[in-house]
């Protein structure tokens, strides 16, 4: 569950809004252990991943950097690369 929460900061172009959302809900997802609510939690979860989005969306863009925006691409295929070192795939 928590291999999909990304890095979010310092890429260009910059993060959406759909992945910080994303994030977070894998972030809500794992704290609590089940993947969906039952009916009588989905309000408090999914108010939950709104929070921790707005959250983490005023987090990234309060932060600031001297270094340079990483590429996309590139820290895919990093990651590809060091997925398959560890799989052998």
């Amino acid at each position: 569950m928590c291999r999909n929460i990304k890095t979010l900061f310092n890429f260009d172009p910059p993060t959406t809004e759909e992945e910080i959302r994303a994030a977070s809900l894998q972030y809500v997802r794992k704290i609590i252990g089940f993947n969906k609510p039952s009916k009588a939690n989905e309000p408090s979860f999914l108010s939950a991943v709104d929070d921790v989005a707005a959250i983490s969306s005023r987090l990234l863009r309060s932060l600031e950097t001297n270094a340079p925006p990483k590429n996309r691409e590139e820290e895919a295929a990093k990651a590809k690369a060091r997925g398959a070192a560890r799989y052998g795939t």
